[in-house]
């Protein structure tokens, strides 16, 4: 779990202000919580940048988009972007995200991000504030880490 300092958004922020954020931090999603810190929503790049509408798969299947469909994503991009422009995240938030709490295991913590497709979870005191975050990154980290101590340990 990452916890100590955690980047969050507010429902009044910009989509500006919240992509910049994801810039910065070089992160894909944020829980977005309210002025007590309780957590209201969960914002994605996906959900900011609207690219559902430009991330279709090729017709020809071509692993490779030819330059001619990497113009027409960009322009598709920079549309969304000019869309976006003055909207707050509580337009385009994921409302009553699924959240877990501290005591929750890891194995059911990974349970939940496979079954329901989510990159993140946030993780919630017993009032619904922002104490943590698991990712598939921390999944992973985890992973690599006990079968580092399982490889330690049989030799």
């Amino acid at each position: 779990m990452t916890s100590g300092k955690l980047f969050s958004c507010y429902p009044e922020d910009t989509v500006d202000s919240a992509l910049e954020l994801l810039v910065q931090n070089r992160i894909t999603g944020l829980p977005v919580v309210d002025a007590e810190n309780r957590v209201v929503g969960v914002v994605s790049d996906f959900d900011l940048l609207a690219l559902d509408a430009v991330g279709r798969v090729n017709e020809d299947q071509n692993l490779f988009p030819s330059a001619d469909q990497s113009w027409q994503a960009f322009k598709e991009v920079k549309k969304m972007l000019a869309k976006s422009a003055g909207k707050k995240i509580k337009d385009v938030m994921t409302v009553q995200p699924i959240t877990v709490r501290p005591e929750t295991n890891l194995e059911d913590a990974t349970n939940i991000l496979i079954v329901k497709k989510i990159r993140r979870l946030p993780v919630v005191d017993s009032d619904g504030k922002l104490v943590g975050l698991i990712s598939r990154g921390n999944i992973v980290k985890a992973a690599l880490a006990a079968r580092k101590a399982s490889a330690a340990a049989n030799n």
